[in-house]
């Protein structure tokens, strides 16, 4: 299977079980892999054979712009359905990362990670 990435796409959210997350909101970072065959687009150099990953930029930056959920597993679920309905992709795996989570230690990152198939 061939493999499609996304790093680093960031949008403003208001994820998380504390009432601040939900009111202030706060900055969430995906990551995606998307899997899928690209011999078909590559044969014929023709888009609609591949997945258009400018649009499903697009579309998981809305899933994190909109309705808010308690927590980032469920975000990363949201996220990957959303990858899954475009029609050439197989396979995908969502990494979300809450850089500013409400942890009282020093950090650098909080991330979950998710793979989703058809199969």
């Amino acid at each position: 299977m061939d493999r499609v990435a996304l790093h680093g796409l960031k949008a403003r959210g208001h994820h998380g079980v504390f009432p601040k997350e939900r009111e202030e909101g706060q900055t969430f970072i995906v990551d995606l892999v998307l899997g899928l065959d690209i011999r078909p687009a590559a044969a014929d150099d023709d888009l609609t054979k591949t997945v258009h990953y400018g649009i499903v930029a697009e579309e998981v930056v809305a899933v994190v712009r909109g309705e808010p959920v308690n927590l980032i597993e469920t975000l990363a679920e949201r996220i990957a359905q959303v990858c899954l309905k475009h029609d050439v992709v197989q396979e995908v795996e969502v990494c979300v990362h809450k850089p500013d989570a409400p942890i009282t230690v020093p950090f650098d990152d909080v991330t979950i990670t998710i793979i989703r198939s058809r199969a």
